[in-house]
C-alpha cells in the first residue's frame, strides 16, 4: 500500500475523532474504560458504528482500516484513564472483537460510496 496524502489525512482524522470520542466516553464512565460504560451496548457502541460508517464514507479507499483504527483507540484511552495493567491484553482482544463489525460497516459504506461515485 502506497502512502498518499489522502491516506495520511484519513489516518489523522480517524485518530482525532477516535481519541475525542473515546475520551468523552471514558470521562463519563466509572473507571475510565469505555467498554464499562453503563450504556455501552445501547448508546456508545451504536454511535461508534455510525462514526465508523461516516469515516468509511468520507475515506472510501481502505475504509475497513478506519473502522479498525477507530475501535482500537479505546485501548490507549483506557490505558491512560486506568493505567496499564494485567487486563490490557484482555482489552486488546475485546477491542479487536468490537472492531470486526466496525470494519465491515466502514468497508460496506466505502464500497457503496465508490460504486455510487462511479455511476
Amino acid at each position: 500500500m502506497r502512502i498518499s496524502g489522502i491516506f495520511l489525512a484519513a489516518s489523522a482524522v480517524t485518530l482525532k475523532v477516535g481519541v475525542v470520542f473515546w475520551v468523552l466516553v471514558a470521562w463519563g464512565t466509572p473507571g475510565g474504560e469505555p467498554w464499562d460504560a453503563p450504556a455501552f451496548w445501547t448508546v456508545v457502541y451504536p454511535i461508534a458504528l455510525g462514526i465508523a460508517a461516516a469515516l468509511g464514507a468520507c475515506f472510501p479507499r481502505h475504509a475497513w482500516l478506519w473502522g479498525l483504527l477507530f475501535m482500537a483507540l479505546q485501548v490507549p484511552v483506557a490505558a491512560m484513564a486506568s493505567g496499564i495493567g494485567p487486563m490490557l491484553l484482555a482489552g486488546l482482544v475485546y477491542a479487536a472483537v468490537l472492531a470486526v463489525p466496525a470494519m465491515a460497516i466502514a468497508a460496506a459504506v466505502g464500497a457503496l460510496r465508490r460504486r455510487l461515485h462511479e455511476a
